[in-house]
C-alpha cells in the first residue's frame, strides 16, 4: 500500500522542479516598520535568500546598521504609498504575501507559492494594518512550538519565509569558501548611502501626478508626507 507521505512529497519535488524552470523572483515590502534599523538587518537577510529588491514604501531614508554592508547588493525601490507599490509588484506578475496570523494563513512551510511573490510584513507591535491587508493576495504564518513567545522579531520572521521561498523557488545555492560563503564584489557606482536617489524629470513628473491624485483623494493622509515624491529610486547604479 502506498503511503499517502510519499505522494505528498513527489508533488513538492515537482512543483520545485517547475519553480526552478520558471526563473521566479522574490520582494521585500518595508511600510510601517517602527524600528528603521531593522531594514539593515531585513536587508542582510534578503541578500542572504536571493531577493531582488527590497520595496521602501513610505519615507526614503533608512538605517543601514546591521546590514553588514550587504546592503551594497541589494536593489532598493521607494513608492509612496502602498497602492503604488502593489501597481508596481502586479505588473511584474507578482501575488503579494502578508506575513501574519489570520484566518486562512497557510503555513509558510507548506510552500503555498505559485509565482514570484512580494512579502509584506507587519509592524513589530501591531501586525499588518487594514490597509496593508488589503493590497495582500494570501497570508503565510509560521509554525511555533514553544510556549515562551507571541511572534518573533521581523528580521528573523522575514529571514524564516525568505528561505522557505527560496527553497521552493530552486534558487542557486551560493558557492563556498572555508566556513563561509562568497561575497561578490561590491558594485563600484552608489548613490547616496542610506537613502534613495532619483532623476530630475522622474521627481517632476511623481510630484505632478502626487499633486492630481491627492486632489481626487487617492492618497492616504499618513502617506502623503513632505518627503520628495520619485517614481524609480535606486540606490545603487549599474555601470
Amino acid at each position: 500500500m502506498r503511503n499517502p507521505g510519499e505522494g505528498k512529497r513527489r508533488l513538492e519535488v515537482e512543483g520545485e522542479a517547475e519553480a526552478r524552470r520558471m526563473g521566479w523572483e522574490s520582494y521585500v515590502v518595508v511600510h510601517n516598520i517602527a524600528k528603521r534599523h531593522n531594514v539593515g538587518t531585513l536587508a542582510r537577510s534578503a541578500t542572504a535568500f536571493g531577493v531582488s529588491e527590497l520595496i521602501l514604501v513610505g519615507r526614503r531614508d533608512f538605517n543601514c546598521f546591521g546590514s553588514h554592508g550587504s546592503s551594497s547588493h541589494l536593489r532598493f525601490r521607494h513608492f509612496h504609498s502602498l497602492h503604488e507599490a502593489r501597481d508596481f509588484l502586479k505588473g511584474k506578475g507578482c501575488d503579494i504575501c502578508g506575513v501574519e496570523i489570520t484566518n486562512d494563513a497557510l503555513p509558510v512551510n507548506h510552500h503555498p507559492f505559485k509565482k514570484s511573490t512580494a512579502f509584506l510584513l507587519g509592524n513589530e507591535g501591531q501586525g499588518l494594518s487594514p490597509k496593508e491587508i488589503q493590497i495582500c493576495d494570501f497570508f503565510v504564518y509560521i509554525p511555533q512550538y514553544g510556549a515562551g513567545t507571541a511572534s518573533l522579531n521581523v528580521t528573523v520572521a522575514a529571514s524564516i519565509v525568505l528561505h522557505h521561498f527560496a527553497v521552493w523557488a530552486g534558487f542557486e545555492e551560493r558557492s563556498r569558501d572555508g566556513s563561509k560563503f562568497v561575497v561578490a564584489e561590491r558594485p563600484v557606482k552608489q548613490g547616496r548611502r542610506n537613502y534613495c536617489t532619483e532623476a530630475k524629470d522622474s521627481i517632476i513628473e511623481e510630484r505632478k501626478a502626487r499633486r492630481e491624485s491627492a486632489a481626487n483623494g487617492f492618497f492616504d493622509e499618513a502617506e502623503s508626507s513632505n518627503s520628495s515624491a520619485n517614481l524609480l529610486d535606486t540606490l545603487f547604479v549599474d555601470g
